[in-house]
């Protein structure tokens, strides 16, 4: 595969600012074509980027064109009636977190997938940040060697704050009327306030729960909701305690995100930029206390400038020529809803 021809459906905010930029500079990719409801809103971005075709609807794209592979920047409470009907090109698809907005919605996509044949990446950049890359092999091989001794906690926490860090600063509008659009329904078990409070946990925290197992290496179960809304506590499948914090505190002009994984004679600690800030990746720091006379030692290994939209773009790319696996697939990204569903019920028993 020479150059892979790329199908973008959807180029708002997020198609635009957090996934075409990224797309269009890689050298082995090609946006071939784009499909965009709002039409003055498609032709701007068409020329902007100089994207060949230009259609309204994603079935007239899929109609037209001859793609490896589809890039579905979407609300998520359209998923189930989008994503299905782009699988039906045989190719693979790659949508933004989470999978949808509802067990059974996301049950629904992954029967849909599964018919299809081919295979679907979900958007949990985190898991493409140079940073985070680092720090999980670190992590994936102290827990091999055991050398600083036995995971024995995992600490998220993702304060509130600037999280576009400029980096709308070229996002192209239109005064294109927004479209009445089908969503997704809602689940058949939480009324209209219950699901709204679902929602807006699955929207705000969803990345972090994708994040903890990521960090674990393994799955995890929900063991208490703080009342306060403030504190989820968790427990891996072996044993290791983990908490994520909800907003602790806020920034209004900053993004504090981190991660701590604590072994028994040391961290990997990670800090996390804003979601679509440009040219800027996490940060690792590492401290091994082995003991026994061994001088304790911090090191702070230097991330290469690529921020973490941009390597997912590539990761995504990479897959379609079979050079990698996807980050996250949507087989596992059903587990972070299940994760999600269990805190509602432990918070607001419902």
């Amino acid at each position: 595969m020479d150059k892979v021809r790329i199908g973008f459906v959807g180029v708002g905010g997020m198609g635009q600012c957090a996934h075409l930029r990224n797309y269009v500079i890689l050298p082995d990719c090609e946006v071939v074509a784009l499909a965009e409801i709002r039409e003055g809103l498609g032709k701007k971005v068409g020329e902007r980027y100089g994207i060949p075709k230009v259609y309204k609807t994603h079935q007239e794209m899929l109609a037209n064109e001859k793609l490896d592979g589809i890039v579905a920047s979407q609300p998520f409470n359209r998923h189930g009636v989008l994503v299905p009907d782009l699988y039906k090109a045989g190719v693979p698809v790659f949508t933004e977190k989470p999978l949808a907005a509802t067990i059974e919605t996301a049950e629904k996509i992954l029967k849909a997938l599964k018919q299809s044949g081919t295979w679907h990446m979900v958007g949990y950049h985190k898991r493409s940040d140079p940073a985070t890359i680092y720090a999980k092999a670190e992590i994936d091989r102290l827990t091999k060697t055991g050398e600083l001794g036995k995971m024995r906690y995992v600490r998220i926490s993702m304060p509130a704050g600037d999280w576009r860090a400029e980096g709308f600063c070229d996002f192209i509008k239109s005064d294109d009327p927004w479209p009445e659009l089908e969503r997704d329904p809602n689940p058949s078990d939480m009324n209209d306030d219950q699901f709204r409070q679902f929602f807006e946990f699955v929207n705000y925290y969803i990345h972090q729960v994708n994040l903890m197992r990521h960090l674990f290496g393994e799955p995890y179960k929900v063991t208490y909701a703080d009342p306060s809304g403030a504190v989820l506590t968790t427990q891996s499948e072996s044993g290791v305690a983990g908490i994520i914090e909800m907003t602790p505190y806020s920034t209004t002009i900053d993004w504090q995100e981190s991660a701590l994984v604590c072994f028994e004679k040391g961290y990997v600690k990670l800090e996390l930029p804003a979601p679509v800030a440009l040219n800027r990746p996490g940060r690792v720091e590492i401290l091994r206390d082995p003991g026994n006379g061994a001088t304790p030692e911090t090191i702070i290994p230097q991330m290469p400038w690529i921020h973490a939209m941009r390597r997912q773009a590539v990761n995504f790319i990479s897959a379609i020529k079979g050079e990698s696996k996807p980050p996250c697939e949507a087989e596992e990204a059903l587990e972070d809803l299940k994760v999600a569903r269990e805190y509602m019920r432990l918070w607001k028993g419902i």
